[in-house]
């Protein structure tokens, strides 16, 4: 037992609670992969015998340490790997952790019964190529022939398939210092109706985003909004971006658009989240040439205005429309 994956509790305003609880993690194990905005996934080769504790122990004590120093709770899987940690996280459950067991049998009678799309990687349109010739379970598709399963599926994935639902785990922990999402959150003092309201928090916290994806020298391909409601229950969308961006106004437009899709009619707001992501460095992005004088400009006032906000903070330049 050597990876365990780790799913905080955490409370919708809390997300920056996070970057602290994976330096909890970080003092069992310096492999420690940051799975945004709530998990982690902690390679504990070596820290078993370091500390003379099963994985499963440690996994206690991580529990612990997290509610007593951030009053946090998490669910905790354990298993040989990483998919099978990943797995097991969604048997667990707080206060006890589901342990995939090491031997080669306890692995295989963990995935026998469980259907073919709690297999990560299988989609609906695989899960439904597989039904429809009675590999249904992931016991079924471990005992079925090799070369069945690439004329159903493809060479490539068939082989993925057959080693995966046999228990054949090859995924590592890549211990990843630089965050692959960035989200800010704009909640409101009540309930809000107002569309206009909504548009003008959607409008701070894109340009927010973009400010901090400048001066990290990042750029997104992702953007997804997420809208809480009075009820605590909640909608997401998310929309890949045409060229990756740092780009304020393109992500403002991006987060209208969604927004405007979901055609909400006096929907009782709580909160508004946008979530950049798949952050790669600027550097490496292609940036699509635009004879437009008015995008240039916008974009060359924006690099004035970072420069103003490192200097003077981060509201001594906003737009207009956020003044008032």
């Amino acid at each position: 037992m050597t990876i365990l994956c780790v799913r905080f509790h955490l409370p919708p305003t809390h997300e920056a609670a996070l970057p602290g609880l994976l330096g909890l993690l970080e003092e069992f194990s310096p492999v420690v992969e940051a799975l945004p905005p709530d998990g982690a996934l902690v390679d504990l080769r070596g820290a078993e015998r370091y500390f003379g504790r099963s994985a499963v122990e440690l996994a206690s004590v991580i529990r612990v340490r997290a509610l007593a120093r951030y009053g946090v709770d998490c669910v905790i899987g354990a298993g040989p790997g990483t998919m099978l940690a990943r797995m097991a996280l969604r048997e667990a459950r707080p206060g006890v952790t589901c342990a995939v067991p090491e031997e080669r049998d306890g692995v295989v009678e963990f995935l026998a019964d469980k259907p073919v799309t709690a297999l990560p990687g299988v989609g609906t349109a695989t899960a439904r190529t597989l039904c429809e010739y009675g590999l249904d379970s992931l016991g079924r598709v471990a005992s079925a022939p090799l070369s069945t399963l690439q004329r159903l599926v493809g060479a490539r994935a068939g082989r993925e398939l057959h080693e995966k639902a046999n228990g054949v785990d090859r995924g590592r922990v890549v211990p990843n210092g630089v965050a692959r999402s960035l989200m800010t959150e704009r909640p409101f003092e009540r309930d809000e109706l107002d569309a206009e309201r909504h548009r003008r928090a959607l409008l701070s916290a894109a340009e927010e985003l973009g400010a901090r994806l400048r001066a990290l020298d990042k750029v997104c391909g992702t953007l997804t909004l997420t809208v809480r409601y009075a009820d605590r229950s909640a909608t997401s969308r998310s929309r890949s971006l045409k060229e990756p961006t740092a780009h304020s106004a393109a992500l403002t437009r991006v987060a209208y658009g969604m927004y405007e899709g979901l055609g909400l009619q006096r929907a009782r707001v709580r909160v508004l989240a946008l979530r950049a992501e798949g952050l790669d460095p600027a550097e490496q992005a292609s940036h699509q040439l635009s004879f437009d004088p008015v995008d240039e400009k916008v974009r060359r006032i924006e690099e004035v205005a970072d420069r103003a906000r490192a200097k003077f903070g981060p509201r001594a330049v906003m737009p207009g429309a956020l003044a008032a």
